[in-house]
This record gives structure tokens, sequence and C-alpha cells, in this order.
């Protein structure tokens, strides 16, 4: 190789190395402008700050519940309240020893009364306690006699489970006790309550009471109007 030829490529890798260096040197010169950028924006227009979250928490909730699928949505035969056939379908977490879930259930009445269409999918998610989940077992032994939504209620207006609790809900409900009893024993009972705490694990919810309404996920007592308002954009989609 003569010494012109590899001067030449001395100086063609020299220039490329220069025009890799000079690129990076660009791209980081861009991307500290574009963060000082968005800072500059952020601090002169905190009011996005909330609108991102939403989206951040409304984009988080969409992945969450394409990742449980339609499944959440099929109640245990007779666990629903509302309409049964509604077209609007909201779900809901709950634990008869939650004391957030006792003060929703006027709002969930009201909500029913309001959307003539609206199905309410009850899930038990017995967390808090033992007697908790005795109670999650009856109503869904209550929910095989088309009882369900009487037991709710019993159950909720009696307090806290217990045995009596429990046992006086049921007489109010009007269940047959003998047969109530035969459903406790169905192993699709447990399969149901397991099946629950698949659903909040995969959706990342760890307490009562919890929602899924359309790509809406909220937890706590959030209110008959943030329900509404949700229940509406579900309904529009």
């Amino acid at each position: 190789m003569t010494e012109t030829k590899s001067r030449s490529i001395l100086f063609a890798l020299v220039g490329l190395i220069l025009l890799i260096v000079g690129g990076i040197g660009g791209w980081l010169f861009e991307s500290r402008r574009t963060e000082e950028t968005v800072k500059r924006t952020i601090l002169e227009n905190p009011e996005i700050l909330p609108q991102a979250m939403e989206e951040l928490q409304r984009r988080e909730a969409e992945k969450q519940l394409t990742s449980v699928g339609d499944k959440l949505f099929e109640p245990f035969p007779g666990s629903v309240l509302g309409n049964p056939q509604g077209t609007v379908t909201l779900v809901e977490f709950t634990d008869f020893a939650c004391t957030y879930c006792r003060t929703s259930v006027p709002d969930v009445d009201a909500l029913i009364k309001e959307f003539p269409q609206l199905k309410v999918v009850v899930r038990q998610l017995p967390i808090l306690s033992p007697q908790s989940a005795e109670a999650a077992r009856w109503s869904l032994a209550a929910a095989e006699q088309g009882r369900y939504a009487q037991f709710h209620h019993a159950m909720f207006a009696a307090g806290r489970p217990d045995a009596q609790t429990i046992a006086a809900a049921a007489q109010t409900a009007g269940l047959d006790m003998d047969r109530a009893r035969k459903a406790l024993a169905d192993p699709l009972i447990n399969a149901e309550l397991s099946g629950n705490l698949d659903f909040a694990r995969a959706l990342g919810i760890d307490g009562t009471p919890s929602w899924v309404i359309g790509e809406q996920l909220m937890s706590g007592a959030v209110g008959r109007e943030a329900l509404a308002k949700a229940i509406r954009q579900a309904g529009q989609s």
C-alpha cells in the first residue's frame, strides 16, 4: 500500500470519527435542550401534571384490564345487582367486613336507579377476616337461590360478619337454609373466591371497594358522582 493511499484512508477514518462524535454531541445537546424545554413547560404550566398522571393511570389500567380479559365481567351465576341484562357493566370488588364497602351500598343503589341499563357484577374479595370469607361464601350460596341482592343488603346492614350476623342475614334474605348449606360445599364457590383473588392480583387491587368500569380502574369509596361519570363514559364508548 502506498504512503499516499495510507494517508487517504487515515484521513477518511478521522473524518468518520469526527462525524460520529459530532453526531453524538449534537444528539446530547438536543437531548439536554429538550429536557430543559420539558422542565420549563411543566414549571410554566403546572396544571398539566394532573392531566398527565390521569393519562398514565388510564394507560396502565387499560394494560392491566387487557391482561385479565372479558372473564372479569362474567359474574358468578346470580351474583349481580341492577339489570342482569344491562349493556353497561360495573364490576365491584367487595368485602362484607369493609366499612367503606358498606358506605358505598347507597351509592350503588342510587346508580342502579339512575341507570336502568347498569349491571353490577359483584366480586367477593374477602381479605379482611376469616369471617368475611364465610360471609362471602354465604352470599354465593344466596346467589345460587337467586337471592344475592337480598343477602348483600342484609349482610351489610347487619354489621361486621360473624356467625350471628351471617345467620341473621341469611334469614332476612329468605334463604332455604338446607339448600344454602349444600351449596356451600360446592367447589365452584371456593373456585370463585380464588379466581377473584387472581383478578385482584393481576389488576394490582389490594383493597376494597375497588371498581372496574369500561377502561377505568378505581379504588376506594370514590363516591356516586365519580362512578356515575365513569358509567356515562362507558355507555358512550
